[in-house]
């Protein structure tokens, strides 16, 4: 039987590659966090003042690119008063770092928006950094900074 380095290098590439994609699969914690911050996007579309609160720390600390800082009840208060209209929001190219019981979220905020009074539309284009606290076993959002780009 003739054995061709072909075959020979076929269960090195596979282990390279199960390496490979392993080294890019989220640990549990991670996965948690990004099923939270996901909640968070969708309960910011839809102003769901209640799914705000339940993923949000008693202690939140929320600001704006335009240096408004915001405490829990007065950002849930403003994020579903009706003013606006969400058109798109998107969270783009996420990365999740879990150290102990915190989490660090970054992504780029892409999203379009209409007022409701006039129709006014207007985009905003953001760096945003979330810091998720695991609270009696649940991950809450502790703080959340943006950064116009």
């Amino acid at each position: 039987m003739k054995i061709d380095r072909r075959y020979l290098m076929l269960p090195a590439l596979a282990l390279g590659l199960l390496t490979a994609v392993s080294a890019f699969a989220l640990t549990a914690d991670e996965e948690a966090v990004a099923k939270r911050v996901e909640a968070f996007r969708n309960a910011q579309i839809a102003q769901d003042a209640k799914a705000l609160e339940e993923l949000s720390a008693p202690e939140l600390s929320y600001s704006h690119s335009d240096a408004r800082v915001e405490d829990r009840a007065t950002f849930v208060k403003n994020a579903t008063s009706g003013r606006t209209r969400s058109i798109s929001l998107q969270y783009k190219d996420p990365t999740i770092r879990v150290v102990g019981d915190v989490a660090i979220v970054r992504f780029h905020w892409i999203a379009e928006s209409e007022t409701v009074a006039d129709g006014k539309k207007s985009s905003t284009n953001l760096h945003i950094l979330m810091n998720w606290q695991k609270q009696a076993g649940t991950w809450k959002l502790l703080t959340r900074a943006s950064t116009k780009l």
